[in-house]
């Protein structure tokens, strides 16, 4: 079965294919399909917007497609950035200078207020255009400052740390990440969706 992840965040293709792995799929990106074009994620709600990617890559490939949204919601800044977790510094900015900004959001606020949940849903969509959605979620706390440099594309990865870790995301290798991440979580539910329909 042949399966097309709707991205092209090479650190988003890694944790995904993990997953996977062992399992009779093959899991291919949008550029490894040859999927040319963006989508516009101008959903309302995570769901929405991945939905759009996954139906996105499906209109393209006819083939079943996969796509997911992640919000990041920070307690003491009533839930920023929420759905706009990627873009809140504005449009185009560096991954860096996204973990920068919010930093500088979280200024003078102590360890214990700096908490914060990450929520993905997974979006799958089939052959014939038929819609799930799964959702997981990884509760935790933002550092001062960085661990490390950031994974690619994903700017929070080197200043947060899940309840009851020790390392941050950027930190871990794909496997510890996807034991415990809001992705891998998702995701082991869209594995478990597939190895039902290859039964």
């Amino acid at each position: 079965m042949k399966i097309i992840l709707s991205t092209r965040n090479r650190s988003k293709i890694d944790q995904i294919k993990a997953i996977f792995a062992g399992m009779d799929v093959t899991i291919l990106s949008l550029d490894e399909d040859g999927i040319e074009g963006e989508v516009i994620e101008d959903g309302k709600t995570l769901e929405e917007n991945a939905l759009k990617k996954a139906l996105f890559a499906n209109k393209k490939s006819g083939s079943w497609s996969i796509a997911d949204d992640t919000g990041f919601f920070i307690d003491a800044l009533n839930g920023e950035p929420g759905i706009y977790a990627g873009r809140w510094a504005g449009e185009g900015v560096k991954t860096e200078d996204i973990m920068k900004f919010t930093l500088r959001k979280l200024e003078g606020v102590p360890p214990e207020n700096r908490t914060a949940i990450f929520k993905t849903v997974a979006a799958v969509v089939s052959p014939e255009g038929e819609q799930r959605t799964f959702t997981g979620t990884a509760s935790g706390t933002i550092l001062t400052e960085p661990r490390t440099k950031c994974q690619p594309n994903m700017p929070y990865s080197a200043i947060f740390i899940i309840d009851g870790q020790e390392k941050v995301w950027a930190e871990m290798s794909v496997e510890e990440v996807n034991a415990i991440s809001r992705r891998g979580k998702a995701f082991r539910q869209v594995r478990d969706f597939f190895a039902g329909i290859l039964i």
